[in-house]
């Protein structure tokens, strides 16, 4: 299992644990904002946009709030000040470790962050330390459950409809990989033939992975990760990490 999957699994567990949906609302509504004021409102034209407004629906943000945040970032209100970085870094067990962050304030986010990898066994690094060992994909993540066809014809539709690979994750989920061009005709086709998706995303995807086995290195590890998604500029964090399932269990 990649560390994308294991992550992005267990994050999606806590998000719907959790429900903090002011603090996943402030985070889609600044996407929104500088999406729009990157590359225009309309998002058949701007494609980030249109990933955002798609990932907003999921959370089941009001259309009001999409609307709102699409004019701001469009009429160059609130949006300005937001500006989009990326950190990267070491965790405990070697993991690495990419944030991508929008802050209207560099140096009050760079010392926060800076604080939260050394608090939880982790160390921040310079630009360009681990982002090599990321590539940009287009992720499709289905549940089992819900699948409406067996998973040798999933993998000759997806290949089909210009999808690179399709990989069982564990025993309830299936993802689908694809290249961020041919992310969204993949998604819209498989759409088509009935396949609805439990999550879809452009993200990260670790070439490498580490394996953390030690339990007190893999529970600093995904503390780290979820202090680092509690921060209010965090947009998105990646890995590669490895983790055994006994060990993350309780997580």
């Amino acid at each position: 299992m990649s560390g994308h999957s294991k992550w992005a699994n267990i994050k999606h567990r806590k998000g719907k644990q959790d429900e903090q949906k002011g603090k996943l609302f402030t985070k889609l509504g600044r996407e929104l904002i500088v999406a729009a004021k990157m590359g225009g409102p309309n998002p058949e034209a701007n494609f980030r946009l249109k990933i955002a407004i798609q990932k907003a629906k999921a959370a089941n943000m009001p259309s009001e709030n999409i609307n709102r945040a699409i004019q701001r970032g469009a009429g160059g209100q609130e949006s300005g000040g937001l500006e989009e970085l990326v950190y990267e870094g070491y965790g405990p067990g070697g993991a690495a470790i990419m944030v991508s962050v929008l802050t209207d304030n560099r140096n009050r986010t760079a010392g926060e962050i800076r604080h939260i990898f050394s608090k939880n066994g982790g160390s921040l690094g310079e630009t360009g330390c681990v982002s090599w060992m990321f590539e940009k994909k287009g992720v499709l993540t289905i549940n089992k459950q819900g699948m409406n066809m067996a998973e040798d014809d999933l993998l000759l539709l997806a290949l089909d409809k210009g999808a690179e690979d399709v990989r069982t994750v564990d025993d309830e989920t299936v993802e689908i990989i694809t290249s961020p061009q041919d992310f969204q005709s993949v998604k819209e086709g498989l759409e088509k033939e009935g396949i609805s998706f439990a999550d879809a995303e452009l993200t990260m995807v670790p070439l490498t992975t580490v394996e953390v086995k030690d339990p007190e290195q893999a529970r600093l590890l995904l503390r780290l990760m979820e202090r680092l998604d509690e921060h209010e500029d965090v947009q998105d964090s990646y890995t590669n990490f490895e983790i055994p399932d006994e060990l993350t269990a309780g997580a």
